[in-house]
């Protein structure tokens, strides 16, 4: 009996491990996957730098002054709030289809509706803070 939950030990963690190799030659594979074709794109593109390809631009401007320049913090805090709002609007679809499952409607309104509560409530700070006036 003993050998028996020894064996039985010994299959479950080769199984552990079994899972975990997978996962790994996956990860493997993702990296080898990723140098090939970084080596790909080195080897096939053409190498040819002249000054006006190695000049710093962006949107086909060309640089004027220093390369340190202000931003607002402002645009952060909208780009944050997007995230947040946006990533909080992907829970309503989960809701959405336990909405229709028998027994479930009435608790999922109620939650959905204290939720999007929260997301009022979040949202009328950061107009109380003036936050959301573009400058």
């Amino acid at each position: 009996m003993p050998d028996q939950a020894v064996s039985t030990a010994t299959v479950l963690a080769a199984d552990y491990f079994r899972s975990y190799s997978v996962v790994g030659l996956l990860a493997v594979l993702g990296v080898l996957f990723v140098a090939v074709a970084f080596g790909a794109g080195r080897l096939l593109r053409p190498v040819a730098p002249t000054p006006e390809k190695l000049l710093t631009y962006e949107c086909g401007v060309d640089p004027v002054g220093e390369g340190w320049a202000h931003t607002q913090v402002r645009y952060y805090v909208y780009a944050f709030l997007y995230v947040i709002f946006a990533v909080d609007s992907i829970f309503l679809f989960p809701w959405a289809t336990v909405f229709a499952a028998a027994g479930y409607g009435a608790t999922t309104l109620v939650e959905m509706f204290i939720f999007l509560g929260f997301l009022a409530v979040g949202l009328l700070y950061a107009y109380k803070k003036g936050v959301l006036e573009w400058t």
